[in-house]
């Protein structure tokens, strides 16, 4: 059977092809056609050109799924849709992957929750990360645009920020209709999934298609630096929840966050300048 890998170069910093030939290894039977998605300027047109049943493989991070789910959306038809991860972070496969080296994804795509930014409307497949993430984000954009080659540590960025550069902001938070006001907010994202950020698991409650149709919320706040420093480690297994007084979690249909002053946004990883606030809705 003949597959297409769509990869994405730039993905995983600039070994993004490399990796996506274990495509191959993966199904040797199979004729395996390999397509760069920097040079497809429309994927609808270039699916169309391959036929209604011919299956696709997705080779890249989450920003690269993102891309491709917004730009395909309702228009994909019947035609089975796989994902290889070959990113940086990798956590719509760690959520749902369980093991898997390819997964299919067809029923993953349907049914998204959506974000509205700066007069525009995005699905997502994990999450939506407001503040010190979408800093790092920003940062790392910034220096993959320098030294392509490099790989990034966000990790290094987020704990410098901490300390240095970053400040937080005064978050106000709306969840269907319910007015909360967060000060020294550094993290305020909107969950679909379990993990995003190379990992971290603001909510560890959410579960992505659960039944009351739910996306959850998390605060994370704190004057003091240091304390917010020694908790951020937890995020990674979900145990900061325990510290109540710096983590809220709410759930809901509608969930709106304003910061006092426009910082960086990511929606899967996909960075958005200069947003003063966002609107899930699912």
């Amino acid at each position: 059977m003949k597959k297409y890998a769509l990869y994405n170069s730039a993905a995983c910093s600039g070994r993004g092809k490399s990796l996506a030939a274990r495509v191959q290894d993966i199904y040797p039977d199979d004729e395996i056609v390999f397509q760069d998605v920097c040079e497809v300027p429309d994927y609808v047109v270039y699916l169309e050109g391959l036929g209604k049943d011919a299956p696709v493989v997705i080779c890249g991070g989450d920003g690269t799924l993102n891309r491709f789910i917004n730009a395909t959306k309702d228009k994909l038809g019947d035609r089975d849709i796989y994902y290889f991860p070959c990113g940086s972070g990798n956590d719509f496969m760690r959520d749902v992957g369980a093991g898997e080296e390819i997964v299919r994804i067809n029923d993953y795509i349907k049914d998204l929750p959506t974000v509205y930014v700066n007069g525009k409307e995005y699905a997502f497949l994990n999450g939506v990360g407001y503040g010190i993430d979408g800093y790092c984000c920003e940062k790392g954009d910034e220096i993959r645009e320098k030294t392509p080659e490099k790989k990034i540590s966000y990790a290094g960025i987020a704990i410098k920020g901490l300390l240095f550069h970053y400040k937080p902001t005064t978050a106000t938070v709306t969840v269907d209709g319910e007015m909360h006001t967060f000060k020294n907010a550094w993290l305020v994202p909107t969950m679909y999934g379990r993990y995003y950020g190379g990992g971290m698991i603001p909510c560890p409650e959410q579960s992505r298609n659960n039944p009351d149709k739910k996306v959850s919320v998390m605060a994370y706040c704190g004057k003091c630096k240091l304390k917010v420093l020694m908790i951020f480690p937890s995020l990674f297994k979900g145990e900061h929840v325990k510290h109540k007084k710096h983590i809220t979690i709410l759930s809901g249909h509608e969930i709106t966050v304003k910061f006092d002053s426009p910082r960086a946004l990511q929606i899967d990883g996909e960075t958005i300048l200069n947003v003063s606030e966002y609107t899930v809705k699912y």
